[in-house]
């Protein structure tokens, strides 16, 4: 068994991994909020339904555009 934390991984995309989870989790809440959509998460083997909180501007994800296609 691997003892090494997902920070220590040789591969750097699993390195970004957490990072990347995290932002689309925050990403998830921010726009469940915006459509009054609840979200769905399982705790300890239960399903709950969560209404998320409205978020202030500051505490949005703000994700750059992505270079796709760009032939410059």
């Amino acid at each position: 068994m691997n003892t090494k934390t997902i920070n220590q991984a040789n591969n750097a995309d699993l390195r970004g991994s957490w990072q990347a989870l995290q932002r689309a989790a925050q990403r998830a809440r921010e726009l469940a909020a915006q459509t009054g959509t609840e979200l769905i998460v399982s705790r300890g083997g239960v399903i709950e339904r969560i209404k998320p909180q409205p978020t202030s501007a500051q505490q949005q994800v703000h994700e750059s555009a992505a270079p796709y296609g760009d032939k410059s």
